[in-house]
């Protein structure tokens, strides 16, 4: 950082007596250059700068500590919350009404003694605004004894500084204890569904967009589309090798962008954020937790809200993200909107977590969200060998501890039945049948792969019917149609003659024939035209 006489450059000599004046020294100088070395030197002597330290209002103390703590320079956005703004303004007006003897914040009680500046610094997200002390007076400042109540400021303070080695927060009491939901691997399960969905072209099947994402970050998708390689080695993975890659792929994702996908936000316009580095902070804040302690969600999130606003904002920007509250499209800026945004995102972090394996939940009763979490010691061992089920009736049963790749390529010859909590059901049927054929499947497949993974226990009516299909296709065919039924063959011979005529299909007998699909009103006028009125039986 620039020392101090760099840090007078800009200011003129006015702003310089401004420094001296609130001194209580006397400057010789009248042009800026030697009023800055004039007065860079009398600030600069220890037991003059000790006296006026011991001048300075309580928040003015706890301003240096916390400047100090974070190695003299503290985000502008952040500063300015704690301690107030500086007030903009031309010599002229600062000479006429003279701000620095009525300051209207810690700040400006800094800012016009020349112990505190502002500037602009590269850091790793672009540039940003800084209120620092320069670099001279931070070397006194750290020096020097602290009388006691600056000791405790730095104590107050510190958490301005960034520190992920402290627990943020504090362990969860008994009322924020109650259902524990540990966590699982079920993500695995799930993201085979998705894919299997994806293979057969289910383009009517609800997607989770935050497990598309995912499988987007582990490269299993690419533009709705799986890649077949990698989607192999996935499936044929052991669970705890298949939930790692997940894992470590979401981890070094920059496309799996947690904000965006939180369904109580809409964002807008063509900001961007860093996912990925305010993934590595929060992961930072939730790494601090005490180990095996249930640990509070809310003050989990005030405490980052205290220490760490700006863990996902650079330069502490609260006003050029353009995001709106979903339930009623009012849009959310400012630091006034921190929890709804900010604080919102660490909680769907926290669920995030779950969901991959990491932490354990707590609810209690009524609560919407999570009140409590715990680092997880979820390790999966088991291995995939649950037993396959097959009835007469083509009826599949699939356990979730079954093979994933086999319960992937089963699904894909099968009509799918809504999933119970220990497994998946599914159907073969011939239109499954036919749609598996479109995608170059054959039902000998099908076969093979239940008669592998069910040690050959297969029905035989299942199998005799398999075999059919491969070799015949569709041998029986059941329809819903539309019957015209008469009373006497000539009157059918009279309406075939009619206008009605064209929209009769097959005819089934001397008194009944098929109607065309939407043909029903045409065929019922005509009917009327040859005198006859013909009634509708649901």
């Amino acid at each position: 950082m620039p020392d101090l006489i760099h840090s007078l450059l800009n200011q003129d000599i006015g702003h310089l007596r401004i420094i001296a004046e609130v001194w209580g020294l006397e400057l010789d100088s009248t042009d800026s250059d030697s009023a800055r070395d004039e007065l860079s030197a009398s600030l600069l002597d220890f037991n003059l700068l000790a006296d006026h330290l011991a001048s300075l209002p309580p928040k003015a103390d706890s301003a240096i500590a916390a400047l100090i703590a974070s190695n003299g320079r503290i985000a502008w956005a952040t500063f300015a919350r704690q301690f107030g703004d500086i007030r903009e303004m031309g010599a002229g007006k600062r000479d006429r009404e003279h701000p620095h003897r009525n300051p209207i914040s810690t700040s400006e009680i800094l800012f016009y003694r020349g112990i505190l500046a502002r500037a602009f610094f590269d850091t790793d997200k672009g540039s940003q605004e800084f209120a620092y002390i320069p670099d001279d007076l931070l070397l006194l400042l750290s020096r020097m004894e602290r009388k006691e109540e600056r000791g405790k400021n730095l104590a107050n303070f510190a958490g301005l500084a960034v520190n992920n080695s402290a627990p943020l927060g504090r362990p969860a009491s008994p009322a924020e204890k109650g259902k524990e939901i540990l966590a699982d691997d079920s993500i695995l399960d799930d993201a085979t569904t998705l894919l299997a969905a994806l293979r057969m072209g289910r383009s009517n099947w609800q997607f989770d967009q935050q497990l598309v994402a995912l499988l987007i970050s582990a490269n299993l998708i690419s533009n709705n589309t799986i890649q077949a390689e990698p989607v192999k080695t996935f499936l044929e993975s052991s669970r705890t090798d298949a939930l790692k890659m997940l894992h470590d792929s979401w981890l070094a994702s920059d496309t799996f962008n947690e904000l965006k996908l939180m369904p109580s936000i809409i964002c807008e316009g063509e900001w961007k954020n860093l996912p990925r580095e305010t993934r590595n902070a929060i992961l930072g804040f939730i790494n601090s937790v005490l180990a095996n302690k249930w640990w509070s969600v809310t003050d989990f999130i005030r405490a980052i809200k205290q220490s760490h606003p700006d863990f996902q904002r650079p330069a502490g920007d609260y006003d050029s993200w353009i995001i709106k509250r979903a339930s009623d499209g009012v849009y959310l800026r400012g630091f006034d909107s921190w929890n709804e945004v900010d604080g919102a995102l660490i909680r769907f972090f926290i669920n995030t977590l779950h969901w991959l394996g990491r932490l354990d939940l707590n609810f209690v009763e009524g609560a919407t969200g999570p009140t409590s979490f715990r680092l997880s010691s979820f390790q999966n061992e088991k291995e995939e060998r649950g037993k396959i089920g097959v009835a007469s009736n083509g009826k599949i049963s699939i356990p979730r501890d079954a093979m994933r790749v086999v319960r992937y390529q089963i699904a894909r010859f099968c009509e799918w039945d809504e999933s119970k909590g220990d497994g998946y059901k599914y159907r073969v049927t011939a239109q499954s049948l036919k749609h598996a054929k479109e995608q170059g499947l054959k039902a000998e497949q099908l076969l093979s792969l239940l008669v592998k993974h069910t040690d050959n226990k297969v029905p035989p009516p299942l199998v005799k019917a398999l075999k059919r299909w491969d070799a015949n296709g569709t041998q029986a065919r059941m329809e819903t149609q539309t019957i015209l039924r008469v009373s006497q063959p000539e009157v059918l011979e009279e309406a075939r003659k009619s206008k009605a005529g064209k929209f009769f299909g097959e005819i089934l007998s001397p008194t009944a024939v098929v109607v065309k699909s939407g043909a029903i009103q045409k065929v019922m006028e005509a009917m009327i035209e040859l005198g006859l009125f013909a009634d509708i039986e649901e």
